[in-house]
């Protein structure tokens, strides 16, 4: 099953490093998040250089996405140890969500084939998702290009928060 455009999103909890920049443990659910709009972004891995740049942007665009009741979510398949050390390293004001058993993946159909060194492997389309805060899909982006696409985020949240 996959999420569909003006549709709810399932409930769902996950494993996350929290936006309080402390502790390893912690979960995450959607319902713990009503009433503030979410962006959800799927990246491939931590600390490799296009996910470093993307999760940058955020970080720096984060005041912005709050003042418009907007929190922002990473979520890739690395492990929370890697998470830790990624949000520590960068700064990083947001959750983050190991995603390991690629539960979230599925339900928001990111895990795509792709061409590495000539071999084909399963790895995450960078995509990203906003969610209302009723927990309705409002926007998504799939293929994503790093540059701009923060701005392009946080100009939809506005458009939102103002609709």
């Amino acid at each position: 099953m996959s999420v569909a455009l003006h549709q709810a999103v399932p409930e769902f909890s996950a494993a996350a490093i929290s936006s309080t920049l402390t502790g390893l443990d912690g979960e995450i659910s959607l319902s713990s998040l009503r009433g503030k709009n979410l962006v959800l972004y799927f990246y491939p891995k931590d600390n490799t250089p296009g996910c470093t740049t993307e999760s940058q942007d955020f970080r720096d665009a984060y005041a912005q996405f709050s003042q418009a009741n907007t929190e922002i979510i990473g979520i890739s398949r690395d492990s929370l140890k890697s998470h830790q050390n990624f949000k520590t390293q960068h700064n990083l004001p947001f959750i983050l969500i190991s995603d390991a058993q690629e539960e979230l993946c599925s339900l928001f159909d990111v895990i795509k084939l792709k061409n590495m060194y000539g071999k084909e492997v399963r790895g995450i389309e960078r995509s990203t998702f906003l969610l209302d805060t009723q927990g309705i899909l409002r926007h998504l982006w799939r293929g994503v290009k790093v540059p701009g696409h923060v701005e392009e985020v946080l100009h939809a949240v506005q458009a939102l928060a103002k609709a």
